[in-house]
């Protein structure tokens, strides 16, 4: 058992670093500006947005456990924190966790 787990960790830590590696060695050949850049740019925003859908939409764990109009509040709230903020992460961060909490407790 104690094994394959170690293997298990050194497998993906193998994997995560290569890719990281090979993304130090390629960025000095990849231009910005170029299709590929923001194909794979459009790529990770995308990705990064279906699984924040999904966490809101079918969520695991202990948010399971809230309200849809509770969690749609809170990423409403934080979106306007957010933009009010100047696209500062931090404050919709701590003020998300705070009203799910207030709102989940008090509904």
């Amino acid at each position: 058992m104690s094994s394959s787990i170690v293997l298990v960790i050194l497998v993906t830590s193998f994997a995560t670093y290569l890719s990281r590696f090979l993304g130090v060695v390629s960025s000095e050949k990849i231009k910005e500006n170029s299709k590929w850049f923001r194909w794979f740019n459009c790529l990770a925003y995308s990705t990064l947005a279906a699984l924040i859908a999904r966490t809101i939409i079918f969520p695991a764990g202990v948010l399971s456990g809230t309200e849809y109009s509770i969690r749609f509040i809170v990423v409403f709230a934080s979106l306007l924190i957010f933009y009010l903020s100047k696209k500062n992460l931090v404050y919709p961060t701590v003020f998300s966790v705070m009203l799910l909490f207030v709102l989940s407790s008090f509904y």
